[in-house]
């Protein structure tokens, strides 16, 4: 490990490392979603047959997250971890070769289940191979990884698909072969406590955990917020006149401050008390959202994406964190899954209910409602602090 980088990512195991490095690898190979209206748009297919698809995509997101939690948790991190990258890059061919809009579908709708199904695992090994003091800084790793690997593909997907989809879809599949590879031969199966009976496999013990199901909505409800600037600004840009190009150079901007000020930023705030960051950087998130309502060129988009762009620094792993502090140690899995399912469906729903306020009530009415929902969430989650702190001494004093 570099020297240089920022004390809060020094002294965290090989493990936690080979995880970021994967991810970095396979991030690079997210090429295929992005461009994937203009790739169904080459094979004939548009319009309402393009929804299909897509619906398909986003359903997925929603179905491997609790998947891969109950795998992690019934037959281990990495085997997940595998089951979900070489299955979807199974189904990144079978897309490529599919021969009609249902298959199109079908084949998305295993890209998205297998691929969503690799996250629960992966947070649950860095859960395992961490203590709750140095977790956070684990997963704000693994969210450097994603965000550099992220940057990226953005130019490197642009660049291929110029020359040929298939090209995007053999990067997509090689990518993810190449990280179950490293899986495969670098990473170890932790020894995992064994679960209690009454808990069982499923998702009760998730749902008996009243505090859980206290935090996961208030996290649902920021990711909302900040799964908004996916859909809501590329809307606003458009409706303001503005080319395509100004969303990419947006992009660029939250590219860049992203990669270039995380790690440090979370060697400033790692030892501060963690909730409360939180809180603060998802105001700063809503802040720059609403933000947008204001902006009507350039520099006002800017100013938007350059505040929201420091809450995304300053949150970075913690929710993650917090969840996982939060499970008992036989269901980490589990609490990952519910984790990333509450990811997925706040993206899923910034997708849909976020578009329809925007074009059906206005853009006003969608900028106000992330403000306000945005803040008051962030609010709810300060009152939790010390209910949230007892559980993590209580497991540390098990452990």
């Amino acid at each position: 490990m570099p020297s240089s980088l920022p004390s809060s990512f020094r002294g965290l195991p090989p493990v936690v490392w080979t995880i970021f490095a994967g991810t970095i690898v396979n991030r690079l190979g997210y090429l295929v979603t992005p461009f994937l209206v203009f790739f169904l748009a080459s094979r004939g297919v548009t319009g309402t047959d393009t929804s299909y698809v897509l619906g398909a995509l986003g359903a997925g997101n929603l179905i491997g997250p609790a998947v891969g939690g109950i795998l992690a948790d019934r037959i281990g991190r990495r085997p997940t971890m595998l089951i979900g990258l070489i299955g979807a890059a199974a189904a990144q061919g079978a897309l490529f070769l599919a021969p009609g809009v249902w298959t199109m579908a079908a084949a998305s709708l295993l890209i998205s289940t297998a691929g969503s199904t690799v996250s629960p695992a992966a947070y649950a090994l860095l859960a395992d191979a961490v203590d709750s003091e140095r977790r956070q800084r684990a997963y704000a790793l693994f969210g450097w990884g994603v965000n550099i690997g992220t940057a990226v593909a953005g130019v490197l997907g642009g660049y291929l698909a110029a020359h040929g989809y298939w090209l995007l879809f053999a990067v997509d599949a090689g990518s993810m072969l190449l990280y179950a590879v490293v899986v495969a031969t670098r990473l170890k199966e932790p020894t995992r406590a064994a679960t209690k009976e009454k808990d069982g496999l499923g998702y009760g013990v998730v749902l008996r955990d009243r505090l859980a199901l206290l935090l996961l909505p208030l996290f649902g409800i920021q990711l909302f917020v900040y799964s908004l600037t996916e859909v809501a600004l590329p809307l606003a840009v458009r409706d303001s006149g503005l080319s395509p190009a100004v969303y990419g150079a947006m992009a660029a901007v939250n590219a860049v401050l992203v990669v270039g000020l995380q790690p440090f930023v979370t060697a400033r705030l790692a030892k501060l008390p963690q909730l409360a960051v939180q809180s603060a950087g998802s105001v700063l998130i809503a802040v720059g959202v609403a933000l947008t309502g204001l902006a009507d060129g350039i520099v006002g988009y800017t100013v938007s994406v350059v505040v929201w762009s420091l809450g995304e620094v300053v949150v970075a792993g913690i929710a993650a964190g917090v969840v996982a502090n939060l499970a008992p140690a036989h269901a980490r899995g589990r609490y990952q899954g519910a984790f990333s399912w509450t990811w997925g469906v706040a993206r899923f729903a910034a997708l849909t209910v976020g578009v329809a306020a925007y074009t059906t009530l206005g853009p006003g009415v969608l900028w106000w409602t992330a403000l306000l929902a945005g803040s008051a969430a962030s609010a709810a989650t300060l009152a939790l602090v010390s209910r949230v702190h007892r559980r993590t001494a209580a497991h540390e004093l098990a452990a």
